[in-house]
């Protein structure tokens, strides 16, 4: 449909009475009724340059990808040949610091558009999932253990080049219990990350370029969405993030998750380049909030009680009105936020705006992480983030490394007390979230002729006992286990001798601890390489049963 019929459809759609919209009936419609002018006026202000720099530092969109990495070629151990001892973990590292309230904007958004609560959006997620049989060959798995369940998505979701699925959290994450919503709907969570920007303009004069007719609909950098998962009806739906600003005309508005913005003139370099989107490489919903990794700064913060609904009453067809008096179109997928006093959200029914952030107070140690390297002291990478309910409840926060490209740390992992998050989230700008503990990753042991104990992709720890996810390109990778012990009076992770095959490109892990439903606790993972990147590669969520894994770990 055309733009232009689409204008003349919205003009007739609603009206305004009393200070509430009231649809109109079809023999209402039939007669023509003149638009209403703009409810606010649209004009520039003096001294707004439209969004504003979010002051997010940048990553490199390929960061926690084997796939992208170097070939291997080089040696990939020590020039003595020796691997190096484990690297200190010094808890101060990993300080957290509140970032500047975005409450007043997210409460703007909240006046000015549509509220839809988590349990309404679980019944009606609306894309169709496989479930265990229906997912195929199991041939992306290793031979060391059973997988329980298997999930996996749509046919567009399972191949597409644009969603990159990255991150895993649910409903134990979420509340002990385990009763969020509808009976056995026990939600799942999956954030992907947009990794294919066709044609996209580096340039200034360039950045408008992905709403053109003959750009494609990926042009755009739409950054991170996340899919809730109802494993009662099996169906599951996307929800965009995103970040809320005040626009050029003095209106509250909403972008996707981008890291630094730059502004290139005749040529374009690193400092200058277009947005990046963040990796979101781990995510914890955690009672409201929902936790977001961002790789080089820290955290992301999104409450679940704050996601608007931009097509109430689910017809796209029609553009619908809000609250503040404009209307909202999910059909055009190239535009994003409020424009020319319409909103947009590249085609989403639902966002999620961020509330709250969490940046490292450490300074980054001053080595290259060009290539994916990693240091033993200064700020650390939030590669992956899960949760620990197994005593006092704790995010666990780690670093996703490639030795073979120099640094001097496989990785570091520390670890958070939930009560001190909240606090930060909740609290003034400034407001510190310390972590009470930190490892390095353990050492001195060789897996296909290279150092084992990096390339790491999820962690968490369960009964005091660590396991992590080690990938390795586009063949399986590895779960790992270490425990906690006094090595020569200093504490550390030590691995254990066995190790165990996982799925290809392996991914977070979850654990759904199944106190509230009674069933058996289940490690969950998935896997991000579609079928084009791999011979074998395919995407799925799947599940082990946790007491097996311990027990094939010989404890």
């Amino acid at each position: 449909m055309g733009m232009s019929s689409r204008r003349t459809r919205l003009a007739v759609c609603a009206v305004l009475a009393g200070g509430l919209f009231t649809a109109l009936t079809p023999a209402a419609v039939a007669t023509p009724v003149p638009a209403a002018p703009a409810a606010v006026a649209d004009d520039p202000v003096p001294g707004h340059e439209g969004m504003p720099d979010d002051g997010f530092e940048n990553e490199p969109e390929g960061e926690q990808d084997d796939l992208a990495g170097p070939d291997g070629s080089a040696s990939r151990l020590a020039p003595s040949g020796v691997l190096p001892a484990p690297v200190p973990g010094r808890a101060g590292d990993f300080r957290l610091v509140a970032g500047s309230s975005l409450t007043g904007l997210v409460d703007d958004l909240d006046a000015a558009l549509p509220k839809q609560g988590l349990t309404e959006l679980m019944e009606q997620a609306n894309r169709p999932a496989g479930w265990e049989g229906d997912c195929g060959s199991t041939g992306i798995y290793g031979p060391d253990l059973a997988v329980n369940h298997r999930i996996c998505w749509k046919s567009d979701d399972a191949t597409s080049t644009e969603w990159i699925p990255q991150a895993i959290t649910g409903v134990s994450d979420a509340q002990e219990d385990e009763d969020w919503g509808s009976s056995n709907a026990e939600p799942i969570a999956v954030a992907g990350y947009d990794d294919y920007n066709p044609n996209r303009s580096n340039y200034t004069a360039g950045r408008d370029n992905c709403v053109q007719e003959s750009a494609s609909d990926a042009c755009n950098e739409k950054g991170i969405r996340v899919s809730f998962f109802n494993q009662a009806t099996q169906m599951y739906r996307h929800v965009l993030l995103v970040w809320p600003y005040v626009n050029s005309k003095d209106h509250i508005s909403f972008d996707a998750l981008h890291a630094r913005e730059g502004k290139c003139g005749s040529s374009v370099t690193a400092s200058c380049a277009a947005q990046n989107g963040i990796h979101a490489g781990g995510m914890v919903w955690y009672g409201n909030y929902l936790y977001v990794a961002d790789t080089a700064n820290g955290m992301r913060v999104f409450d679940l009680r704050k996601i608007m609904d931009l097509n109430p009453d689910d017809d796209a067809d029609v553009n619908d009105p809000t609250p503040d008096g404009l209307v909202s179109d999910v059909q055009d997928k190239k535009r994003v936020g409020r424009q020319s006093n319409v909103w947009y959200s590249y085609g989403y029914r639902y966002v999620m705006p961020q509330v709250a952030t969490l940046k490292f107070s450490t300074a980054k140690n001053g080595g290259t992480t060009a290539g994916n390297q990693c240091y033993a002291t200064g700020r650390p990478k939030a590669s992956f983030i899960s949760l620990d309910r197994t005593d006092t409840d704790h995010l666990i926060l780690g670093e996703y490394c490639n030795h073979n490209n120099g640094g001097d740390s496989t990785g570091r992992v520390g670890t958070y007390p939930m009560t001190a998050l909240t606090a930060a989230v909740e609290g003034a700008a400034g407001t510190a979230a310390s972590a009470d503990l930190a490892y390095g990753l353990p050492t001195g042991a060789v897996f296909n002729g290279e150092d084992l104990w990096h390339k790491i992709q999820g962690a968490t720890r369960y009964e005091g006992k660590w396991y992590f996810h080690r990938s390795n390109a586009s063949s399986t990778g590895r779960l790992l286990q270490a425990t906690p012990q006094t090595v020569g009076g200093t504490p550390q992770l030590v691995g254990n001798a066995k190790v165990l095959q996982s799925s290809v490109g392996p991914e977070d892990l979850y654990l759904a601890h199944g106190r509230g439903d009674g069933f058996a606790p289940q490690l969950y993972s998935l896997g991000e390489h579609a079928p084009s990147v791999c011979t074998g590669c395919k995407r799925e969520m799947y599940s082990y049963n946790m007491s097996e894994v311990i027990g094939d770990f010989g404890s």
